[in-house]
């Protein structure tokens, strides 16, 4: 067996249209081959269970395909070789090299189809937690952040018009509890990646008496897909899933490097970046540009067109298996690692941002304080569309002048951030992934 497809018959294939179906599987395939050991150990220890594999060869195949990947995946080193169509082919390639005829063996009661589906949901159920793990360091990050500055005043605006105070501490708090709902989503995602599609084979299940409970235990599922059908059409539909959860996290990023933008500005000066995290201008010298906020913007943007970019791929398709499945790997893998990146280095620059405590010192920002005038006089007794009046009369006529300090105290207040409840909220949830 050298260098043939799992399907090959003896008729080759047009060089040029193997490299158009192949597209980048080769490529992408290198970060599925650990789980197609795993999974393959599972089902071949599943076979000699029902029968199907003696005692021998199950302990010969089980020793090489850990040696497959000690010695060659986890260094690096593994290849899938030109000829070789993916990295189920290249498994089994490597397996009858060494062991002869066993090696032919492991794919009894098995297809290409439910091989790659338990390779991708294994996968993806990785990179779901670290995707998590970097949210929650994050969610930490912007934590402390807001506990900070919870008592630092900030403008906040209605239509791009100054309107109330604000606090910095509200306003990290605010993407800090935008990542729990996102949370909430990316679980979503792990619950329905974390089930078998092994033994569905290539959707129709198999004659073999293969014992399914067995694989989703052996390899960590929480359940299994019962119905070989619906197997093979969580394709695409698990691969969307996971990017409704992505967009979702990225419009978090994508809103909050949208205001470092603005508020680090000279007109706005609200925050101020370390010079490390900017760059210059070749022409002016005094310029520090936010670019590293400005292309988490631009990627995030990128990312949150996921979803589409799968539901126009998958639209229209029946149920079964189709070869527009293949390209779900292109859209999906670079966009996990994108978003890997992006929560990293917002972190990261999250850590280093310092924020202007005297940004509500500016005369524009007086009547900002309106809503606060309003409310003093409603507690003195003042019928609030009174008040409101009195204030409104004396802002049209110049004459307002803004409270000497305002009350961060009170229930209900800006200094009433909810932190604790937040928090509590985000470790509910995360520790709900297994």
């Amino acid at each position: 067996m050298s260098g043939k497809k799992l399907w090959e018959k003896g008729i080759e294939t047009d060089a040029f249209i193997e490299k158009f179906t192949v597209g980048k599987d080769r490529e992408l395939d290198l970060q599925l081959a650990k789980y197609d050991v795993q999974g393959t150990i599972a089902h071949i220890t599943m076979l000699e269970s029902v029968g199907l594999l003696e005692k021998e060869e199950l302990e010969k195949l089980t020793a090489e395909l850990n040696r497959i990947l000690e010695e060659v995946i986890e260094p690096g080193e593994f290849e899938i070789e030109e000829g070789v169509e993916d990295v189920h082919s290249q498994v089994e390639l490597m397996l009858t090299r060494e062991l002869g005829n066993v090696g032919k063996k492991v794919h009894s009661g098995r297809s290409r189809n439910d091989q790659v589906l338990v390779d991708v949901r294994l996968f993806l159920r990785d990179q779901i937690k670290e995707i998590k793990e970097l949210t929650s360091k994050l969610f930490d990050t912007l934590m402390d952040k807001s506990e900070a500055t919870k008592e630092i005043l900030l403008p906040g605006y209605t239509h791009t018009q100054a309107a109330m105070p604000s606090s910095f501490g509200m306003w990290f708090g605010a993407y800090a509890e935008s990542l729990t709902d996102d949370v909430v989503l990316l679980k979503s995602a792990y619950d329905i990646i974390n089930r078998n599609p092994l033994g569905s084979a290539a959707g129709y299940g198999s004659s073999f008496p293969l014992n399914r409970t067995m694989t989703t235990e052996l390899l960590g599922f929480e359940g299994m897909n019962v119905n070989s059908v619906y197997a093979q059409m969580g394709r695409g539909k698990t691969e969307q899933t996971l990017s409704f959860a992505m967009a979702s996290l990225a419009g978090t990023l994508n809103k909050l490097a949208a205001d470092v933008c603005l508020y680090n500005s000279q007109n706005f000066q609200f925050l101020k970046l370390p010079d490390e995290l900017t760059t210059g201008s070749s022409i002016m010298p005094h310029k520090k540009n936010p670019d590293v906020f400005e292309l988490i913007r631009a990627k995030t943007n990128r990312l949150r067109s996921l979803p589409n970019e799968i539901m126009m791929a998958t639209a229209n398709l029946t149920s079964g298996y189709h070869r527009d499945f293949q390209l779900l790997k292109e859209m999906l893998f670079p966009a996990i690692e994108e978003l890997k990146n992006c929560l990293f280095i917002t972190e990261y620059a999250a850590s280093q941002m310092d924020v202007n405590e005297e940004v509500m010192d500016d005369p524009k920002y007086k009547l900002t304080f309106s809503v606060e005038a309003v409310n003093k006089l409603v507690v003195d007794g003042v019928p609030f569309r009174d008040a409101y009046l009195q204030v409104a009369q004396q802002i049209e006529q110049d004459t307002f002048v803004p409270p000497k300090q305002l009350d961060h105290t009170h229930e209900g207040s800006i200094g009433n951030l909810g932190n604790e409840q937040i928090k509590q909220r985000m470790d509910a949830l995360l520790n709900v992934f297994k």
